[in-house]
């Protein structure tokens, strides 16, 4: 896989100004990743090319990498997390939300977290052939997939890629259950997959919406869909007999805290069933790739939000144990359960991921790969959609 570029890399504990934000995207830099023992010079053929093309920054081009995946399900064990499996089609993420716990996995490809994790992604092109062997293997048991566990499935690459959709295709195939965790308004493209797979029990689709405020959401998480659009989906979905669910995830102090009540009242008069939250996470490279946004962004509140933060995780920045690590402790974590308790008991949602609902008895085991399905073949690099 090829190594990119990293000269704006800051390590850990750089005193050094944050730079300034760039305009659609995320993260305002590449930091330094774990695993990086070597400094990088500048990649000028990289730069010339993205300069003949009009896509020097400040607006960062994206490039997708296609993969061959050898499996496609990760199993998890975690008492933190409500489901046992899940499919993730993508590497990195375009949408750039800041406070993405996923950004350190682009460490293990060479990557940085930061800008990188945003622009060079990577499609597991084979996706959907990979899951449909490992679904035919004997002794397979079924049990409810969570699509978009780390990165969206939905994200805007997928409007060319389509293997969420693939995957939606061999769950109503198969009549595995599958549960949807998106931000992006995309997921309405495959009602027609996911009403049949309703009807049969077989789906939850939730949509994560951390603010109302579309000012908010466009340094927060810049390429997802805007907060109206989220709501419109789940509206839409819901009036097609979809089960969905909201998630507040994360709650960020002083950022999107003040939102809780709106968004889980917003959610229920768009026909939501159920809601979730959690607070937010730094694990990682994250720290230092959200306390870069936090200066570039809201540089006059940026103390108070990680002091905070701290108050959240017993005095630290990050709280990575089991029990712990979605909800925070201390009193200010007990404050916003409290919260969000009341605000879902007065909107008539449950408090909860719908997963272990779905029918695990109806699956039926796939036929091999059948012939003809072969995935398009694509150059190393493809470029990503166009977002001005």
């Amino acid at each position: 896989m090829v190594a990119f570029d990293t000269s704006c890399s800051a390590g850990p504990g750089s005193p050094a100004a944050a730079p300034a934000a760039l305009r659609g995207r995320g993260a305002v830099t590449n930091v330094a990743h774990r695993f990086q023992r070597d400094a990088r010079g500048i990649d000028t053929d990289t730069l010339e090319r993205d300069a003949q093309e009009g896509e020097l920054a400040p607006h960062p081009a994206t490039r997708v990498q296609a993969e061959q995946a050898r499996r496609l399900i990760s199993r998890n064990d975690s008492p933190d997390i409500p489901f046992e499996q899940a499919v993730n089609p993508y590497r990195g993420c375009e949408h750039g939300c800041i406070y993405c716990y996923a950004r350190p996995t682009h460490a293990y490809l060479g990557y940085s977290p930061g800008l990188d994790f945003e622009t060079r992604l990577v499609a597991k092109e084979n996706a959907v052939a990979a899951l449909r062997a490992e679904l035919a293997r004997p002794g397979y048991v079924p049990k409810a997939i969570t699509l978009g566990s780390a990165t969206d499935a939905y994200q805007p690459i997928e409007r060319q890629w389509r293997l969420a959709r693939g995957v939606l295709e061999l769950m109503l195939e198969t009549r595995h259950p599958v549960s949807v965790i998106t931000k992006n308004a995309l997921v309405e493209r495959d009602l027609d997959l996911l009403v049949p797979l309703a009807e049969l029990n077989l789906v939850s689709v939730h949509v994560s919406l951390t603010t109302l405020d579309a000012d908010v959401a466009r340094t927060l998480e810049p390429r997802a869909s805007a907060p109206w659009r989220r709501l419109q989906a789940l509206r839409r979905l819901s009036e097609a007999g979809v089960p969905t669910g909201v998630g507040i995830a994360p709650v960020i102090p002083f950022i999107n805290d003040d939102q809780i009540e709106r968004i889980v009242q917003a959610a229920a008069q768009a026909g939501v069933g159920q809601a979730f939250y959690t607070i937010v996470r730094l694990p990682y490279e994250v720290r230092e790739v959200f306390e870069q946004w936090l200066q570039a962004h809201y540089p006059e509140r940026a103390g108070r939000v990680l002091h905070r933060i701290e108050d959240l995780r017993g005095g630290r920045r990050n709280d990575p144990r089991f029990g712990t690590r979605m909800r925070g402790t201390g009193t200010w974590a007990e404050l916003i359960a409290q919260r969000f308790r009341i605000a879902v008991a007065r909107a008539g949602l449950a408090d909860r991921l719908r997963g272990g609902g779905l029918a695990h008895d109806l699956f039926q085991p796939p036929a091999a790969a059948r012939p003809g399905h072969a995935p398009r073949q694509l150059g190393l690099f493809e470029a990503g959609p166009s977002h001005g």
